[in-house]
């Protein structure tokens, strides 16, 4: 019955996907494709993959900006454009899925960001892309942010595949000091090489001390053997900060946030350059393919341009997951092209992994999908259906609303439950899903008429339920759920599915003993390490480790950091009195 509706409703491969699991490749044997007949050397490929932190959709040069990013259009243009192309709306989801090839729900991540003082990383059940490339004889380094968990040893870039990593932890930090700040309470030095404070190299502008390291990297490099280079930028991220020269190419902008956005960005875009040019140096780029995309969507408020999409960053709308992406590869063989084929973040563990020969094991654990077939040779895809997230820590206990279940829901869903969900042309949303917002790139904030002339959204208040055809109207400005409620129980009803597989949100509260002010000023790891390994859960309160044991012992350090939180609260709490 579900099938036979699905494809009434113009689902004819949702049907597929119904019958074959959640993790289905259709047609998976007829698209897959040899690594020898894909790369002319005898070595798999070197991977390359650049990710940009918050750059919007509409911040690239091919999209229109008023940025000039010269290098990433030529590549984009001599490669393949992802206009279809979804991540995350926020950092660490986009970054987990990455690296782990699974959706939120299925490795316990389904809320928020991993905060620096949250006992929390990836769980240890899930090879990372970098182990299991590492396990089939690559070179694996890492460049830039990491934002997946740091409480133990094991949980950092070098005890997840990297065999070396020079960057930061948290998800943000000052560009030329490495200071971050997890709040107000809790401050830090956060710049390590490898597993140490690399407190000699404070001063350098983050984007040019990374693409030094990229450099240094590659010249070091046999070109016989095979190359895994992940450079994780913490640009476009505030604070927005850049050297004062990059800022003279936008004397004419107006709006300082948009001005110093831009500029960080130009940096970026020579920084991608540069990365390009040592590739041909060395001798690597004719068997390279290098990916380059954002981790989501750009934040209006800090600078960042999604426009004509809906949303920005931390939204479930079109312009917190729609991402600027593309491939640029000699191995493509079809280039110059557009791709509308839809693919999601999730989608480069399995690509990646067939690109290097390494079968990909566990498939049935795998969320993502091989999609190189698609990219490279314009295949159908396989992948006919993205789940951006479903939530339950979003919906608050005592909210309990029976007409969000019985009416909104049809029985079937909490729309009071924050979801969405993509399948053929169609996208649902329940819940809370963000600030629906179109934000033209002329109100970005800058003085007292900051925000006029934006379009307001008129279709949030007292609705917990949306569909649109993403396909027909990508800009999200004709709402379909009453028109077309079959389709909405359909996604419902897919969405009850994927919740019947997620596992418990794993969000546990932050950790005092996580405060720098007890381990040298510097964010490191906090906890003992219990068998030397991550559990598998990925939370580790209460890990009874020796040094875990240590710190619970020191009642000293407890004391200090008591009252360092609680003469911060004070601090705070003084300025309304």
């Amino acid at each position: 019955m579900v099938l036979r509706r699905a494809v009434e409703l113009g689902f004819p491969l949702l049907g597929v996907v119904l019958l074959g699991g959640l993790c289905c490749v259709q047609g998976g044997q007829k698209q897959k494709v040899s690594v020898s007949q894909r790369v002319p050397d005898t070595i798999p490929p070197h991977l390359i993959f650049i990710l940009a932190d918050d750059q919007g959709y509409g911040d690239v040069g091919y999209h229109g900006s008023d940025i000039q990013t010269p290098v990433l259009d030529q590549l984009a243009g001599e490669g393949v454009k992802l206009e279809n192309y979804y991540v995350q709306p926020i950092c660490s989801p986009s970054r987990s899925q990455l690296m782990t090839g699974r959706y939120q729900i299925h490795t316990g991540l389904q809320h928020s960001v991993i905060r620096a003082r949250q006992p929390l990383c990836l769980p240890a059940d899930t090879p990372t892309l970098a182990e299991r490339l590492l396990g089939a004889g690559y070179s694996t380094h890492m460049v830039g942010k990491w934002h997946l968990g740091f409480c133990l040893p094991s949980c950092l870039p070098t005890g997840r595949g990297f065999q070396s990593f020079l960057g930061s932890l948290t998800g943000s930090g000052d560009h030329f000091s490495y200071q971050s700040c997890d709040q107000a309470e809790a401050c830090g030095f956060d710049l390590h090489d490898g597993e140490r404070p690399a407190w000699e190299m404070s001063g350098n502008y983050s984007t040019t001390l990374y693409i030094d390291r990229v450099k240094k990297i590659l010249r070091a490099h046999d070109s016989r053997k095979p190359l895994f280079l992940y450079l994780a930028l913490q640009a476009v991220h505030t604070p927005l900060q850049v050297p004062n020269h990059y800022l003279q190419r936008y004397s004419g902008v107006e709006n300082r946030s948009r001005r110093h956005y831009a500029a960080m960005l130009s940096c970026v875009d020579e920084a991608v350059g540069e990365l390009v040019q040592e590739l041909k140096t060395r001798d690597l780029y004719q068997n390279s393919v290098l990916v380059y995309s954002s981790d989501n969507g750009g934040q209006p408020l800090s600078g960042g341009c999604n426009w004509p999409l809906r949303g920005g960053k931390g939204t479930y709308w079109e312009g917190g997951i729609r991402a600027v992406g593309f491939v640029h590869s000699p191995l493509l063989k079809q280039k110059g092209k557009v791709s509308k084929a839809m693919i999601h973040v999730s989608d480069w563990y399995p690509t990646l992994l067939s690109l290097a020969g390494a079968p990909v094991k566990g498939r049935g654990k795998l969320d993502g999908h091989d999609v190189w077939g698609a990219i490279s040779r314009g295949l159908p895809c396989p992948r006919t259906e993205i789940l951006f997230n479903i939530d339950p820590v979003s919906r608050k206990p005592g909210e309990a609303d029976p007409r969000t279940l019985a009416r909104n829901g049809f029985g079937i869903w909490d729309t009071a439950v924050r979801a969405a969900i993509r399948a053929g042309d169609w996208k649902l949303l329940t819940g809370n899903v963000g600030d629906g917002d179109w934000v033209p790139p002329q109100t970005l904030p800058g003085g007292p008429q900051q925000w006029q002339g934006m379009e307001k959204r008129r279709d949030q208040r007292g609705k917990s339920v949306w569909l649109f055809n993403i396909t027909a109207d990508p800009y999200e400005r004709s709402d379909l759920a009453e028109a077309r409620p079959e389709v909405v129980k359909l996604l419902l009803g897919r969405l009850a599915e994927y919740n019947q597989t997620a596992v418990p949100p794993r969000n546990p509260s932050d950790d005092h003993m996580a405060d720098p002010q007890l381990h040298g000023g510097v964010w490191t790891p906090w906890l003992g390490e219990p068998s030397n390994k991550v559990p598998a859960g990925g939370s580790v309160v209460g890990s009874k480790g020796k040094g875990s044991s240590k710190m619970k012992h020191c009642k000293v350090c407890k004391l200090k950091a008591l009252f360092k939180k609680v003469g911060s609260r004070m601090q705070r709490y003084s300025l309304f009195f």
